[in-house]
């Protein structure tokens, strides 16, 4: 009779469903956010330290040196993706994560970071994919505060342009007038981009996994309400190549 009775219920298709549901009991009992809550701690102090290595290439690449040392020793504000993926065949659709970090003028003191995606898509005959690293300088006050919304839209919410390069680029960051300047580098060519149309986002659950609390970007760069001394060595890398 047993046997009977465990064939009708466990046989046939019954059975993935109850385990199906019993694994989802088991998650739940076990508390599932915490895996999550965890890996989201993981990944935020991973991407600092990549956006630090990320800094040093940029500011040590004799390409790029005198031109971005020149920017940032003025500039309000410093947004950096480590690795941003693009892939592309007739439709083309790039992402990745990045931190921004802000100046406070009065302390003349580095703050963040925070933490931010970008995204943009494309249309047109084109097939690859690569990846690439992209430094973002706010040169102005409306830069910053276009940046510490939820979503901006490079080039339409607030005026971005490629950033010079090479010998002797730095006499010509004296004439930019964009809020934002862009650099990139992709497969360790150096160039100045103008990511017209990229949207830039913040990653709320990534803050509050670096501060331990539900915290916004301004709450981070401007209020300053809390700090994460994991990221000392990004705010240092950061002021050394700003030379204040």
């Amino acid at each position: 009779m047993r046997n009977k009775w465990h064939k009708r219920l466990w046989g046939g298709r019954v059975a993935p469903v109850a385990l199906g549901l019993g694994v989802l009991m088991a998650m739940g009992f076990c508390g599932a956010p915490a895996p999550a809550w965890a890996d989201d701690k993981t990944d935020a102090v991973q991407l600092v330290e990549k956006a630090r290595l990320t800094l040093d290439a940029f500011v040590n690449d004799p390409q790029m040196r005198d031109p971005l040392r020149s920017l940032l020793a003025n500039v309000k504000g410093v947004l950096i993706y480590p690795q941003v993926l693009r892939g592309s065949f007739i439709f083309g659709v790039s992402g990745g994560s990045g931190v921004f970090l802000a100046r406070d003028e009065k302390a003349k003191q580095w703050g963040g970071p925070a933490f931010y995606t970008i995204g943009e898509a494309s249309f047109g005959l084109q097939a690859g994919a690569d990846a690439s690293e992209i430094v973002l300088v706010a040169l102005t006050e409306r830069g910053v505060s276009a940046l510490l919304s939820p979503s901006t839209k490079l080039g339409v919410d607030t005026a971005i342009a490629a950033g010079p390069v090479g010998a002797g680029a730095s006499a010509s960051t004296a004439g930019l007038s964009a809020d934002i300047v862009s650099y990139t580098r992709t497969k360790g060519i150096y160039a100045g981009v103008s990511l017209q149309g990229a949207v830039v986002g913040t990653r709320g659950a990534l803050n509050q996994a670096y501060y331990g609390q539900q915290v916004s970007p301004t709450d981070i760069l401007i209020r300053r309400t809390v700090s994460n001394p994991q990221a000392a060595g990004l705010i240092e890398a950061l002021t050394k190549a700003a030379g204040k």
